[in-house]
C-alpha cells in the first residue's frame, strides 16, 4: 500500500533489538518482562513517536486494535543491579513514619540488589488496526519520531526499520501475509534444523512456517491487563482487554523453497513447515 485510503487500515511494526522488556508485573526490586509486546508498550511507542506528553489524553490511540506475531522469541536475560546511597547512608525501607518520611533499614543496609529481566534478540511483528488517516500519521511519526523510541524500557532501543508501512484489509490477514521477520541467522538455523529433521544433509527451505499470534478480540478466551488508560506519572491507569491466541502459517521469504514433503504441501504447491509446538522455544 503506497498511500492513504478511506476506511480502516493496518500499520505493521517490526519490533526488534538487542534487548526488549515488556513489563507486565514489576516491583522496586524486580522488573519482569512478558514473552511478547504489551498493548501499553506499543501504544506508548506510538505516543512517543507522535510527540505526546505523558499527561496528554490517549483518546485517539486507545481504540486501536493490536495483534502480535512472534517471529523470533529470543531468550530471557536476568540482570542484576545494586543500589546504594552515594552519601554512604543506610538505605531507607518501604515503610514511612507518621510524617511520611521513610524509615531507615534495621539492621542498617547499605546496598540493595535489584533484578531486571529482558528478552534478548527477539523479533515481533505488531499489527495495529484503526482508521487509515490516523495510522498514516502514526506511520510518518514512527519514521521521524518526536521522542526517542524504546522497546518497553528506555534502555532498549529498537533496530531499523520499525515501520513496515500500512496494509489494507483485516488485521489477521496482515499478520498472515507479511513475510517472516526473523534475522537471517535465525532463518538459516531453522532451515538447517528442518533439513536434519527430515534426514537431509543440507538445509531445506520451506515456503511457509507456523508462528504464534495474539490477536485482540472482544470474544477472545484470555484476558490481559495491559491496555493503557493514562500514562500520567501521577495517575497511571490500565484496564483489561480480551485476546485470543493461535498460530498462523506465514511466508518464510526464502529466495527458493524445497517441495519435498507432500504432507506439508499448500494449495499452491509450496511446502509448509507444519505446526511445531516447540517452535517458540527455538528447538
Amino acid at each position: 500500500m503506497t498511500g492513504p485510503h478511506d476506511g480502516p487500515a493496518v500499520l505493521l511494526l517490526r519490533l526488534a533489538g538487542p534487548l526488549q522488556a515488556w513489563g507486565s508485573r514489576s516491583a522496586f526490586n524486580r522488573r519482569e518482562t512478558g514473552a511478547e509486546p504489551t498493548k501499553s508498550g506499543v501504544i506508548g511507542l506510538l505516543a512517543a513517536a507522535a510527540g505526546y506528553a505523558r499527561e496528554d489524553p490517549l483518546d485517539e490511540l486507545l481504540p486501536l486494535r493490536l495483534g502480535v506475531r512472534v517471529d523470533q522469541p529470543g531468550t530471557l536475560l536476568r540482570d542484576f543491579h545494586t543500589v546504594s546511597d552515594y552519601r554512604g547512608r543506610p538505605l531507607p525501607q518501604a515503610g514511612v513514619t507518621a510524617k511520611g518520611v521513610q524509615k531507615p533499614t534495621a539492621p542498617a543496609k547499605n546496598t540493595h540488589v535489584t533484578t531486571r529481566y529482558y528478552l534478548q534478540d527477539a523479533v515481533f511483528l505488531a499489527a495495529v488496526a484503526g482508521p487509515s488517516e490516523l495510522l498514516t500519521g502514526l506511520d510518518g511519526a514512527v519514521r521521524a519520531p518526536a521522542f526517542p523510541l524504546a522497546l518497553g524500557r528506555r534502555s532498549c532501543p529498537p533496530t531499523q526499520p520499525i515501520s513496515l508501512g500500512l496494509r489494507e484489509g483485516e488485521l489477521e490477514d496482515a499478520l498472515r501475509n507479511e513475510p517472516w521477520q526473523a534475522s537471517r541467522r535465525a532463518r538459516e538455523q531453522y532451515a538447517k534444523q528442518w533439513g536434519r529433521d527430515r534426514g537431509h544433509g543440507n538445509p531445506l527451505y520451506p515456503a511457509r512456517v507456523d508462528r504464534s499470534v495474539t490477536v485482540e478480540d472482544p470474544d477472545g478466551d484470555d484476558v490481559l491487563h495491559d491496555a493503557p488508560v493514562s500514562f500520567d506519572p501521577h495517575a497511571r491507569r490500565f484496564t483489561s482487554r480480551r485476546v485470543r491466541h493461535g498460530w498462523l502459517s506465514i511466508p518464510t521469504g526464502f529466495p527458493h523453497t524445497d517441495d519435498l514433503d507432500p504432507e506439508g504441501a499448500t494449495d499452491d504447491g509450496a511446502t509448509s513447515a507444519g505446526h511445531d509446538p516447540f517452535a517458540l522455544l527455538g528447538w
